[in-house]
């Protein structure tokens, strides 16, 4: 089983961008950690983070290739993005969405994504943990056939 992390953009900063907000933890400890536990699970996973629209777009479109699944945290691009949502549309993967914070508790623009309602689930607010949460349920999907 083969997963793919999509990172959007700015996740880059992690541990340095408001880390009261959004944790100490960097992108590689984040990947790493998740990482270790689908070696675990003995899921395979890919990883990839971009600040560029497109580029992540070509990497949904290359994982509906080669990859059974997507972990997905959109960043901004969940708020404005209809070609990331149409991109995922068009690969058919099971795509669980991630973001960091809980999105009902920041500002009203971040309460709803573009994203969300092609994903077979949504996980906000359990900081890197939510990465983990996601991971398990996507491997529940891919080995069951339900969420």
């Amino acid at each position: 089983m083969r997963i793919l992390l999509l990172n959007g953009p700015n996740l880059n900063l992690l541990g340095l961008r408001e880390p009261t907000l959004y944790g100490h933890a960097s992108l590689a400890d984040l990947e790493s950690a998740l990482a270790t536990d689908a070696t675990e699970k003995g899921v395979e996973l890919r990883t990839f983070q971009s600040n560029h629209e497109g580029e992540l777009i070509d990497a949904i479109q290359k994982a509906g290739q080669d990859c059974d699944g997507i972990i997905l945290n959109p960043a901004g691009y969940g708020h404005t993005s209809v070609a990331l949502r149409d991109a995922l549309l068009a690969v058919s993967l099971p795509t669980v969405e991630v973001h960091l914070t809980n999105l009902a508790r920041r500002e009203p623009f971040r309460h709803r994504t573009l994203t969300a309602d092609v994903a077979i689930g949504s996980i906000s607010g359990f900081g890197t943990y939510g990465y983990h949460l996601a991971l398990d349920a996507l491997i529940k999907q891919l080995t069951t056939g339900r969420d």
